[in-house]
């Protein structure tokens, strides 16, 4: 038995493979296009592993998948796969259209194709598990209630039109063709292996190097945030008893504001790594907001309490101290990151933003 997970050398991808095969025992075939944000380092502890088989490859590849389906014939696609900066979102729409909407046509045409010759229990038991984001849903007020399921889409950039497009395409693939899907939106994820071009990480490797802490516009802007580790447990769940056909919101019960979370990350590195020249958060530096930025996002993960059972161990103060303690003891991981293609992204998306104040 094994899964088919692709991006599995990403951030979040990583993680879930490292907690499956050290939860289940079963083993992953990983896919990989190990682009900017996809690091093998990630998976050091699974060398040698049988149960891990890495193959580097893009999902829109057809022909690959289908040979990885027919050799390996795993009981189910876990598909993380995906262009997720908005910001390069932004400079860069079509690599978002290409991996996201396509990417995930071929998977789906591939997966139908095996499925439809699986028989019997083997047959029964295969699932599609499309993992998504809460931005599809697009922006909500300050008193509005959080997204549920059946929330409207309104994607308001780039990179969550085409996850938008990408779960209409899952969605229509169970409905015409009767593949076995399931699909999960989640909010913003933190922990270990976060690439530092996001929020978080970008704020430690920053804090630590002396640099600017940039934060857009007010700062003001609400994500609903959860710890890594929870969405890989969430995940688990919806895809061991969650309803065929369904969508699953999976949410921490963690709304904060951006300039909230730079604050805890320097009050939390001023106490466990203090710098002789001040408290950091004297490195916060407001700049230009990026286009379209949402206002705020919040999950409903009710639905999936109910249903399966499943709620966050980790609370945000436990979540971002483990956080934040993991990126002081992986300097080493940190360094290797930021590579040429990484402080030119860097150099790019901040270049142009003019301080402000807020």
């Amino acid at each position: 038995m094994s899964l088919l997970v692709t991006g599995g050398a990403g951030f979040i991808g990583s993680n879930f493979v490292l907690d499956w095969i050290a939860t289940t025992g079963e083993a992953v075939v990983n896919l990989d296009a190990l682009t900017y944000a996809g690091n093998l380092r990630n998976l050091a502890s699974l060398q040698g592993d049988a149960r891990h088989v890495f193959v580097q490859g893009d999902i829109c590849d057809r022909a690959l998948i289908d040979r990885l389906l027919a050799e390996h014939r795993p009981r189910a696609i876990v598909h993380f796969a995906a262009e997720s900066h908005v910001d390069r979102s932004i400079h860069g729409p079509g690599a978002f259209v290409r991996t996201n909407v396509e990417g995930t046509f071929a998977l789906l045409e591939a997966a139908r194709a095996h499925w439809s010759g699986l028989g019997g229990a083997e047959k029964d038991a295969f699932r599609f598990h499309h993992v998504s984001t809460d931005e599809v849903y697009g922006s909500l007020a300050p008193e509005a209630p959080a997204f549920t399921e059946t929330h409207a889409y309104e994607p308001n950039s780039p990179y969550s039109a085409s996850k938008a497009a990408s779960d209409h395409l899952v969605r229509a693939w169970h409905h015409t063709y009767g593949l076995p899907v399931v699909t999960t939106n989640c909010s913003n994820n933190y922990g270990p292996y976060h690439f530092p071009e996001k929020l978080i990480p970008l704020m430690i490797v920053n804090a630590l190097a002396g640099k600017p802490l940039p934060v857009y516009g007010d700062g003001r802007q609400i994500r609903d945030w959860l710890y890594v580790t929870d969405h890989c447990s969430a995940i688990r769940a919806v895809l061991e008893r969650g309803r065929l056909g369904e969508t699953y919101n999976i949410g921490g019960w963690n709304e904060q504001a951006n300039i909230d979370i730079v604050r805890l990350v320097c009050a939390l590195l001023d106490e466990l790594q203090p710098d002789p020249a001040g408290p950091y958060q004297r490195l916060i530096t407001y700049v230009t907001d990026r286009p379209g930025h949402d206002r705020r996002y919040a999950i409903d993960a009710r639905k999936i309490e109910r249903e399966l059972g499943w709620r966050p161990a980790e609370t945000f103060e436990t979540g971002i101290r483990k956080t934040v303690e993991w990126y002081l003891a992986h300097t080493d991981w940190v360094r290797e990151v930021q590579s040429g293609s990484y402080r030119d992204w860097v150099a790019q998306n901040y270049a142009a933003r003019t301080p402000g104040s807020a």
